[in-house]
């Protein structure tokens, strides 16, 4: 469960990042194979967006991509589960084109970039992954031309700010470390507030897993303790934003009441808004995209305290939460 987290944090990052460059799907679905592919991307035409503020990940999203992110360092199995997939979408690129007889261009086929924390040399030895430095830093290994595969080795890319929103993926200190870059980017930098917000919401999660004693790797407890002060602040933040929220609306009816109501309902929508955002993301993080139907029981879990709804969205099955507070709606 720990690890559907991050791949959902990993996921949402990458869509956040990428929308502006062109069209993205998370948990894509190939065709004809009960599969599904992480990040589907294929850039707008002509490129609308500069992606140079990406970095070394907009680098990798000039040309349709398929994005394979890992938590933990991918496996021998894993590389070629995803290559299969890779096959299987230019397949379906290339019945596509014989359909309307047209030729398929080299730049239509979409590259997969497998994204790992880790890859020793015995394992990138196994395949022949070769690193290319002269268009490519440290860190990145590449198949042969026709492969259109590489494997991204997070925790070896050089600490730039070109790699930062791929280091953001990685984990433990690598993780922690970019998380502390993006936290000290001037305001009102392109993505940073974002991107936090994804941080948070995954370690709202965490957190409520360790408060239902669940067992927790040893990265994530160590990145909630070294974001532990700023999670707070951003709690207080909600709450207080809340509180302003009442005050003006209190000041504007021009009721002595309305201030003390105000107060009160501030409070209260802080709560609320702090409590929506758990429970979207502990939807998001079990089931992916919400469809209308996970949409509508976002309400009536909200109706329940922390207590009771974490427990519930950690262990129930879709079909028994639609079951139980779909009725709600």
């Amino acid at each position: 469960m720990t690890r559907n987290v991050h791949d959902q944090f990993a996921k949402q990052c990458l869509k956040e990042l990428l929308d502006p460059l062109g069209k993205v799907e998370t948990s894509w679905k190939v065709p004809g194979e009960v599969q599904e592919i992480d990040v589907y991307f294929l850039p707008s035409q002509p490129l609308t967006t500069n992606g140079q503020s990406l970095g070394l990940l907009g680098q990798l999203a000039t040309t349709p991509a398929i994005f394979e992110p890992f938590r933990n360092p991918v496996t021998k199995f894993e590389v070629l589960s995803c290559i299969g997939k890779l096959i299987q979408v230019h397949g379906q690129v290339f019945r596509q084109a014989k359909r309307t007889n047209a030729q398929v261009r080299v730049t239509e086929l979409p590259r997969l970039w497998i994204l790992s924390p880790t890859a020793s040399e015995e394992f990138l030895e196994s395949f022949n992954f070769q690193p290319d430095l002269v268009n490519y830093p440290k860190g990145m290994y590449f198949l042969g031309k026709s492969l259109y595969t590489a494997i991204v080795a997070i925790h070896q890319l050089p600490v730039t700010p070109e790699t930062l929103w791929l280091r953001i993926l990685g984990r433990g200190r690598v993780q922690q470390q970019a998380i502390e870059e993006l936290k000290s980017l001037p305001n009102g930098s392109q993505h940073k507030d974002n991107i936090l917000e994804l941080v948070y919401d995954m370690l709202a999660i965490l957190d409520a897993r360790i408060k239902q004693n669940q067992n927790l790797e040893e990265d994530d407890r160590e990145l909630i303790m070294q974001l532990s002060q700023i999670y707070q602040q951003r709690l207080e933040l909600a709450t207080e934003l809340g509180k302003q929220e009442g005050l003006v609306q209190g000041l504007v009816q021009g009721k002595e009441e309305g201030l003390v109501q105000g107060k009160q309902e501030g409070l209260v929508q802080g709560r609320q808004n702090e409590r929506r955002s758990m429970v979207t993301y502990l939807l998001r993080s079990r089931f992916g995209e919400l469809d209308q139907e996970l949409l509508d029981i976002i309400e009536p879990l909200m109706a329940l305290s922390p207590e009771e709804f974490i427990p519930l969205l950690l262990q129930l099955s879709r079909l028994e939460l639609l079951t139980r507070f779909g009725e709600q709606t």
